[in-house]
């Protein structure tokens, strides 16, 4: 059975039926089949379904038909997903990109980048979450790109007044990079260690916060360890 297979109410049916939800954990293996496997025309619908499962799978599919096509309103998409008020939609964005990483490490540099530029933390977060894949940082660019992600977004976070750190989209960027620090040093221990160690120097409550918990991360003790 292919998804070209299924029609209409048939295909939406077939991925609701077996999303997982309700429950603790989508599916995200299928998410990943409809993505890789759907035409381009169902993602689109898929984008617009009023269910969020069904949502999620276009969203991811976006980074496909990236991949194919580098469509501008497609990247407009896929970056408006990033700001979703549904974390499984945030997601399902870095999840799209990290699919972009795999074929075309250009095309997801590109895209980071320009997350990385953005003025709203929910976008920040998704550069972060998006770039911080281990299998993503096995390129040494990509590694690179990812310490300089978690440094500007880092000081984006210093940067703000007091009482916009407590929004609640701050709050989602800070704790993504409350791991997303570990990864990247993990990774390549050389380039990202130093710029890690030289957040301990800060007395800024949220930056503390930040090398509290990557401390706590078994991937970062090991480095730190060695």
């Amino acid at each position: 059975m292919t998804f070209a297979d299924l029609d209409g109410d048939e295909l939406w049916s077939y991925l609701q039926e077996r999303s997982g939800l309700p429950g603790p954990r989508a599916n995200l293996a299928l998410m990943l089949e409809f993505a890789r496997g759907a035409d381009s025309d169902d993602i689109l619908q898929a984008v617009e379904s009023e269910d969020e499962y069904i949502r999620c799978c276009g969203i991811v599919g976006l980074g496909f038909i990236l991949v194919r096509s580098r469509d501008e309103a497609v990247l407009d998409s896929l970056t408006e997903a990033t700001t979703s008020a549904s974390w499984r939609a945030r997601e399902g964005a870095a999840m799209a990109v990290q699919a972009i990483g795999d074929t075309d490490p250009e095309l997801l540099r590109a895209i980071i980048e320009q997350w990385a530029r953005s003025a709203h933390p929910l976008t920040l977060r998704a550069a972060a979450a998006g770039i911080c894949e281990p299998r993503l940082l096995k390129d040494k660019t990509n590694a690179v790109l990812a310490v300089r992600v978690c440094r500007d977004a880092t000081e984006w976070i210093v940067s703000q007044p007091a009482d916009s750190r407590r929004d609640a989209d701050t709050r989602t960027l800070r704790q993504a990079l409350g791991y997303c620090w570990s990864v990247a040093v993990a990774a390549d221990p050389e380039n990202a260690l130093p710029a890690f160690v030289s957040l301990g120097a800060s007395d800024d409550t949220d930056v503390v916060w930040i090398v509290r918990e990557n401390r706590k991360k078994a991937r970062l003790r090991k480095v730190l360890e060695t």
